[in-house]
C-alpha cells in the first residue's frame, strides 16, 4: 500500500501517518525501487491501534508506552490512569456546572461585575440598592478581583465578614454615605489633601467606621495583593480619594491594636 491508501484505510490523513513516523510511534517501511513508501497490512494493525488509543484520550507519549516491545507500563495500567484522570475531569465539570446553574438560578439578579462566587454575588446584589457611585463601582471591581485571586478558604472570611457587616439596609445606607464622601473629593487638588482638607478628614473617618471588626485578623487575603496592590489601588483613584482611603487604613489598623 502507499502512503494514500494506508490513510484511507485506516481513516486518517497523510499528514498524520507522516507526524507519527517523524514521532517514532509508527515505523518507517521499506521503499520501493521509485523511492515510494511500501506500507503492509502490520503498519494498518499498528495505526489503527494508534488511532484506537487515541481516541480514548491517550496523549501520544502514552500511546508509545503501550506500543514499545520494552515498556515499563502495559494497556491496563495505562488505561488506569486515563480512567482516572477523566473522574477528576468529570468532577471538575460538575462543579463547574454547579457554579453555573448556582447564577443561573438568580435570574435578573446577576451583579455586572459577574461571573464571580455565589457569597459576592449576595453581597454586591444586597449593595446595588443606592444612588449611581463611581466610587461604589470601582469597590465592585477590587472585590471581584479578590474574588479571583484569593484562597477559598480567605474568600469565604472575607464574603462573610462583609456580608455580616451589611446585611442590615441601615448599614448599606451607611456605605453608600461613605461612597458619596469619597466620591466628593474626586476633583480635589492634592494640595487640598496635604493641607487636612476637613472632607479628606471625614471621609476617612467614616471609611474607617464603616469596616467590619471582622476583618480585622484579616492580614492575608489573597497572594499578590500586598503593597504593590495598595500602590496600583491608589493610583486609580484621585490623590485626595488616596489619601482619605490611607488615613482609614491607618485608623483601622490603630483600632485593632
Amino acid at each position: 500500500m502507499r502512503i494514500g491508501e494506508l490513510a484511507v484505510t485506516v481513516g486518517v490523513t497523510t499528514r498524520t501517518v507522516r507526524h507519527y513516523h517523524h514521532l517514532g510511534l509508527l515505523p518507517e517501511p521499506e521503499r520501493r525501487p521509485n523511492g515510494y513508501r511500501d506500507y503492509t497490512l502490520r503498519h494498518a494493525v499498528v495505526l489503527a491501534r494508534i488511532r484506537r488509543l487515541t481516541e480514548l484520550g491517550l496523549g501520544l507519549t502514552e500511546v508509545r508506552d503501550v506500543l514499545a516491545d520494552d515498556a515499563g507500563r502495559d494497556l491496563a495500567e495505562v488505561l488506569e490512569e486515563l480512567d482516572a484522570d477523566l473522574a477528576r475531569q468529570e468532577a471538575a465539570i460538575r462543579e463547574r456546572r454547579d457554579r453555573l446553574r448556582a447564577l443561573l438560578d438568580r435570574e435578573g439578579d446577576l451583579p455586572t461585575e459577574g461571573p464571580v462566587s455565589p457569597e459576592l454575588a449576595a453581597l454586591l446584589t444586597g449593595m446595588a440598592h443606592g444612588p449611581e457611585s463611581p466610587m461604589a463601582a470601582r469597590d465592585r471591581e477590587v472585590l471581584a478581583l479578590i474574588d479571583t485571586v484569593a484562597s477559598p478558604e480567605s474568600r469565604q472570611r472575607l464574603m462573610a465578614a462583609l456580608g455580616s457587616a451589611f446585611e442590615t439596609p441601615a448599614a448599606v445606607a451607611r456605605a453608600h454615605e461613605v461612597y458619596a464622601l469619597l466620591d466628593a473629593l474626586a476633583d480635589a487638588d492634592l494640595d487640598d489633601a496635604d493641607a487636612d482638607d476637613p472632607r479628606v478628614d471625614e471621609a476617612a473617618r467614616a471609611l474607617a467606621d464603616c469596616l467590619p471588626d471582622s476583618l480585622l485578623p484579616e492580614t492575608d487575603l489573597a497572594p499578590g495583593l500586598d503593597d504593590s496592590f495598595l500602590r496600583a489601588l491608589y493610583a486609580d483613584v484621585a490623590p485626595a480619594q488616596a489619601e482619605a482611603i490611607r488615613r482609614a487604613m491607618r485608623m483601622f489598623t490603630e483600632r485593632g491594636r
